[in-house]
């Protein structure tokens, strides 16, 4: 298995925008065979920084998501969403094996 963290800084002014964006998200991994852990937003601490975990069975299963991910209308919309109404800065993604 293989879980992808990704830190987002956010527009602290736009923080719905980043949650409605987030909540897009969240069933279009699940459907093209990832696990969404869910997206964690400000609460206390820094207004700014927002994180999203999930994962797949593989490195190569996550690969097969980009793939279709590029080709599917509800994302390339959520991403459109994202860019219009530029509610996130920037963002770093990075990929972890988890220990049970």
């Amino acid at each position: 298995m293989i879980t992808c963290y990704l830190r987002y800084v956010i527009d602290p002014y736009k923080l719905a925008e980043f949650e409605h964006y987030a909540k897009l998200w969240i069933p279009l991994v699940n459907r093209l065979g990832g696990t969404h852990h869910g997206y964690f937003l400000p609460h206390e601490g820094a207004n700014n920084i927002a994180l999203a975990l999930f994962s797949f069975p593989s490195l190569a299963a996550y690969e097969d998501y980009r793939k279709q991910m590029a080709e599917d209308a509800e994302c390339r919309a959520a991403f459109a969403y994202g860019e219009e109404t530029r509610c996130i800065v920037s963002y770093e993604r990075s990929f972890m094996r988890p220990v049970f």
